[in-house]
């Protein structure tokens, strides 16, 4: 259940939760977010994006002080957006990313398999042209031994006609955590990531910085690769509407879809209710509408 009064730092995942089905950030959304950071409460974007799409991230969430990209990766402070500091930077070896997935597929036969090696912008991910993908244009083919020839950033994984949850429960038999992370994000593969590297190990490093608990952390996500934040931070834990089951069934609160702006909503009815009064959704209509937010309501 979320705690009373306001949290000490807010994070959001990006993809299907604060951006909508059309791939837009709505102006309601960016101008809640920057709401909050008038608050005094800081605001992080954390987000399975890697490096490479940095300011494709930024301008979705340009109220964010701090980055947790590539699913924990890299972590970047831009509180002064003219000089972003990288505050961590993990990598995998690329050959025992080929030795893992060889494993993998001794158990579910031939994978298809994308690299993203570099973080220079807009930078193609490597390996295998996947009809399931769904930025074909973004994809340069390239053998597997010569995608994963050096570190890379993280690996993206499928196999064709297997389920990505069940891809990624068989995937966790074959790949201990000392070796690497995987996790889905919503995109239909399986991601392979540096070891103890997630969204809670970067989102740690950027409170301890900060001076905040996780207690005092309220958090917003849709996907698997969620779950890490939802499990370390402390105030609440609050699901989109679309969420994946298993991250509504982690959840303190569920509040309205990606596309119905409902981390907005959400935070719009948590500041007017803390403040004493209603600020209004864009229709002017009661923002609690639809959002079930336990001690909230």
């Amino acid at each position: 259940m979320p705690r009373p009064g306001l949290p000490k730092l807010v994070a959001t995942d990006l993809d299907g939760t604060i951006v909508r089905s059309d791939e837009t950030v709505s102006a309601y959304t960016r101008a809640v977010l920057e709401r909050v950071c008038a608050a005094g409460i800081p605001v992080v974007g954390a987000t399975g994006r890697g490096p490479r799409l940095f300011d494709l991230t930024c301008g979705d969430i340009p109220a964010a002080g701090h980055l947790v990209l590539a699913g924990g990766g890299r972590v970047v402070d831009r509180t002064d957006p003219a000089a972003p500091a990288t505050l961590l930077d993990r990598r995998l070896d690329g050959p025992l990313v080929a030795a893992l997935l060889d494993e993998l597929e001794a158990l579910v036969g031939p994978l298809t398999v994308m690299v993203e090696g570099r973080d220079d912008p807009d930078a193609p991910l490597w390996g295998d042209l996947d009809t399931a993908w769904r930025w074909p244009d973004r994809v340069e083919a390239m053998p597997r031994a010569e995608a994963l020839r050096g570190s890379v950033i993280k690996a993206f994984v499928r196999a064709n006609g297997t389920d990505v949850d069940v891809l990624l429960e068989t995937a966790r038999t074959v790949v201990s955590p000392q070796a690497a992370t995987v996790t889905q994000a919503g995109l239909g593969f399986v991601e392979i990531c540096p070891p103890g590297v997630d969204k809670a190990s970067g989102l740690a490093l950027v409170a301890g910085r900060l001076g905040v608990d996780p207690a005092d952390v309220l958090v917003f996500g849709d996907m698997p690769n969620d779950l890490p934040m939802f499990a370390w931070a402390g105030w609440a834990r609050v699901a989109v509407g679309n969420a994946h089951p298993l991250v509504r069934a982690a959840a303190d609160a569920v509040t309205l879809t990606n596309d119905e702006d409902g981390v907005a909503v959400f935070l719009d009815r948590l500041l007017a209710r803390v403040n004493g009064g209603l600020a209004g959704t864009p229709d002017g209509s009661d923002p609690a509408i639809g959002v079930r937010v336990g001690g909230l309501r």
